[in-house]
């Protein structure tokens, strides 16, 4: 049997985009063992995906903000140790960095497949060019086309467990929310450099509620609730509905199950968008210094509101902007506005 594994830890939105990727892999490969290195959090998103054998969490930095575990951190070498132990065929190396192709190439694995970037092209057997302007879904596909893999389709998708449907249906009834258009505002990002201002957000959802009627909900981490109280301090008049603050209270399946709920989805640059497209939810994106072609939610349905200035991208290559973060600061709460008028229009063509 052959073994195959595939290497794409940390960040839930690229963890998101492999589906596409590992739904043409296992069609290619039906009889395979395909394992996944993920990263510990955002490799929940594949808990239920069919085409995947095995998820491996890989847990050696807790760099970013939604990597936090109560587990132990492991050492690379054990990882080193583990996958030389299960003797793979092959690696599909979807991350970029310069150490994950020291893994695979440590563990002994003889074919290595991946992007020919940050100087490891010596460690990979065949090395695919990255294009920076194509987005990240077509990226991963482009490597399984330079191994001969057939690729014949592209879309996203995802899988909704049952306990976590449940939870949420019995969420939406604790609030009794029926009539009114359900819409998950996401104002957090794991780079802060990619957040909207929270005023600007805070005249969004007013008018959302006030003058809509819509029920928002809130989702994330405990520390992401902070970002919702300075948008609600910067409320002057009174909310006709309380928004559902669900922050800390949902586990990664539990998100996703109620953001296949939702009407549409409204936030910045981060994994729930990816999230929400790969469960079919329209979204309304607010991108600022990274490249929206190749990060925006994927999908016709989806909007993306992003500055049309010569700095853009600069994919935060800079600690401080020499712009004031002008990308940002360029999208006006009537532009958001305006497109969230368009969903609600479209909801109503609908009825």
């Amino acid at each position: 049997m052959t073994r195959i594994l595939v290497v794409r830890y940390r960040f839930i939105g690229d963890t998101i985009l492999t589906i596409p990727f590992l739904r043409n892999l296992r069609r290619a490969y039906p009889d395979a063992q395909i394992d996944m290195l993920v990263g510990p959090v955002s490799g929940d998103v594949l808990i239920d995906c069919p085409y995947i054998d095995n998820l491996i969490t890989f847990d050696t930095t807790r760099k970013h903000k939604y990597e936090s575990t109560p587990k132990a951190k492991q050492n690379f070498f054990s990882y080193v140790k583990l996958l030389k132990e299960r003797k793979y065929d092959k690696a599909y190396v979807l991350k970029r960095s310069l150490s994950s192709a020291i893994l695979v190439f440590l563990a002994g694995i003889k074919e290595r497949i991946g992007f020919n970037t940050e100087y490891r092209g010596l460690l990979l057997t065949k090395r695919v060019q990255y294009i920076k302007n194509k987005h990240e879904i077509e990226c991963f596909l482009d490597i399984l086309r330079a191994d001969n893999v057939p690729v014949t389709d592209n879309y996203l998708e995802n899988w909704i467990s049952e306990d976590s449907r449940v939870k949420i249906d019995r969420i939406l009834e604790d609030f009794n929310i029926k009539e009114a258009p359900k819409i998950l505002i996401h104002a957090t990002s794991g780079n802060p450099k990619k957040e909207w201002q929270p005023e600007k957000f805070a005249e969004v959802i007013k008018y959302l509620i006030n003058q809509k009627g819509a029920q928002i909900f809130y989702t994330g981490t405990e520390k992401d609730d902070q970002m919702y109280e300075k948008i609600h301090a910067s409320i002057e008049h009174k909310l006709i509905i309380e928004p559902v603050n669900l922050c800390g209270k949902l586990s990664i399946q539990d998100s996703m199950a109620l953001i296949s709920r939702m009407n549409f989805v409204v936030g910045v640059d981060s994994g729930t968008l990816h999230i929400a497209a790969a469960l079919n939810t329209p979204v309304i994106g607010i991108y600022g210094p990274m490249n929206p072609e190749k990060w925006k939610a994927w999908g016709d349905i989806h909007t993306a509101l992003y500055s049309n200035i010569p700095c853009v991208p600069c994919d935060l290559r800079s600690k401080k902007c020499p712009e004031d973060n002008a990308c940002l600061k360029n999208i006006t709460p009537d532009m958001v506005i305006q497109k969230c008028n368009d969903q609600l229009d479209k909801m109503q063509n609908v009825v």
